[in-house]
């Protein structure tokens, strides 16, 4: 279950988000909505990179009463891309959200064969999000 911090006025659709994650895991998810000026600074902080950027993702340690990991998401970023790609905000968010939570399952497109690119397009077809999001992560 999403346990939501929405620290803007960004539209969250908690019912569909919990669907894709309970596809994927059964523990709890944190998911912060904040602004690129939070997540610039989370970044700074945690990765010591000082911009601002779409998602971060922090698993936490596998315990048994613990959530799953947090997925900290900036409410600009979905805004910019979805008017970009010429999709629905929701649409953006979910592809985030999904990209976040991978991360969180161990997933790394940095290093991985494609592995994680294959899942997210897996997830937005059962989804049935965008193609444009399917094409965003093949790049």
């Amino acid at each position: 279950m999403i346990e939501l911090d929405n620290r803007t006025s960004l539209e969250v659709d908690e019912t569909f988000l919990n669907k894709i994650a309970f596809i994927l895991t059964d523990k709890d998810i944190e998911l912060i909505i904040t602004t690129n000026e939070e997540i610039k600074n989370i970044n700074l902080e945690h990765r010591n990179i000082d911009k601002d950027t779409d998602v971060l993702s922090f698993p936490y340690e596998d315990t048994l009463f613990f959530p799953l990991g947090s997925i900290v998401i900036s409410q600009e970023h979905v805004k910019s891309k979805s008017k970009e790609y010429g999709h629905k905000r929701s649409d953006e968010l979910s592809l985030l959200f999904i990209h976040g939570l991978l991360h969180i399952l161990g997933f790394d497109h940095e290093v991985d064969n494609g592995e994680m690119r294959e899942k997210e397009k897996e997830l937005i077809s059962r989804f049935d999000l965008p193609e444009s999001l399917i094409i965003r992560t093949q790049g």
